[in-house]
């Protein structure tokens, strides 16, 4: 299997335990095995790449660090302790952005924010300074009560990264996050990482596309290929 992935702490910053590691992760879909053997370690403030062709596991794997899914071997650790001993404190720690926008057609986008909100225990009214600043911050503002029926692809997507700074989360997990962006929403969501990492912050992004993120690790999945099911079954 390939060397460990280990992101690089941020610039300035000292250089510890990591915050979160992962150890000879597998994934089984159905009968189909995904990948195996993929160990990595994310420092504060550090960033990962996931790459791969389509079906390497790229989603799959993000959707274990976000505990949507059980790995079928291995085990995850945050600062230090197994996921499994404290999932309330992980899943508190985490903003998981998937596939799906996630927004209502009849609410606006201030409404959304606040729903977001209020589902990590961060109760806020709508016009509160940070969900004010999450709208400014992906160029949200002028639409920011419109219902979100009338939002674009982009605009969507858009409103789905802003909860990332509208409540805080040391851990975002970012699959695709680019899809329908101009080149003005990746910017925004470039610089919003990398306040994110300068602030301590973790990030893990799943891509097909570049993506300016000084630093990061880069994790192949197309190299973490699982063995036949037979080889598997004499490791474990």
């Amino acid at each position: 299997m390939p060397a460990s992935a280990v992101s690089d702490p941020a610039v300035g910053e000292t250089e510890g335990a990591p915050a979160l590691v992962a150890e000879g992760l597998a994934c089984r879909r159905g009968e189909r095995w995904v990948f195996a053997g993929v160990d990595c370690r994310l420092m504060a403030g550090g960033s990962m790449l996931l790459t791969g062709s389509n079906g390497s596991g790229k989603s799959s794997l993000l959707r274990v660090l976000a505990t949507l899914l059980t790995p079928e071997a291995g085990r995850l650790l945050w600062r230090g302790t197994p996921i499994g001993d404290d999932m309330p404190r992980y899943r508190a720690a985490l903003h998981y952005a998937g596939h799906l926008d996630g927004v209502k057609p009849a609410m606006t986008p201030r409404e959304m924010l606040a729903f977001w909100g209020a589902l990590r225990g961060a109760a806020m009214p709508v016009d509160a300074p940070a969900i004010n600043a999450a709208l400014t911050r992906f160029g949200l503002a002028a639409i920011a009560d419109w219902p979100c029926r009338w939002l674009s692809a982009g605009q969507r997507r858009r409103l789905a990264l802003a909860r990332l700074v509208a409540t805080s989360a040391p851990l975002w997990l970012l699959d695709e996050p680019t899809a329908a962006l101009d080149v003005d929403g990746e910017e925004r969501l470039t610089a919003a990482i990398a306040a994110h990492r300068a602030a301590g912050g973790s990030v893990v992004v799943a891509t097909h596309q570049p993506l300016d993120l000084p630093g990061a690790t880069r994790l192949v999945l197309d190299d973490y290929a699982a063995p036949p099911a037979d080889a598997l079954a004499a490791i474990w």
